[in-house]
């Protein structure tokens, strides 16, 4: 549920309806400020901070959907 949560953030930040699971944040196109504008949805929607350099440290739906799990933090 979560990865479904975060790759939907994903998709809408960064306008491409196609990214899977293991798509690498930067070669999809992201950036900093993408970043930032997907913390605070990580926020407002799950509930949950992610500091940015776990967002670097985990540069996938997959990876980062599993820190954000790992946490115990998430408040849907």
């Amino acid at each position: 549920m979560i990865a479904e949560t975060v790759r939907a953030i994903w998709c809408r930040e960064l306008q491409c309806d196609d990214i899977s699971v293991d798509d690498d944040f930067f070669s999809v196109g992201g950036q900093s400020v993408i970043m930032s504008k997907i913390q605070i949805a990580f926020m407002n929607e799950l509930g949950v901070e992610v500091a940015m350099d776990q967002m670097y440290l985990n540069p996938t739906v997959a990876s980062i959907s599993d820190y954000i799990e790992s946490t115990n933090s998430v408040t849907l």
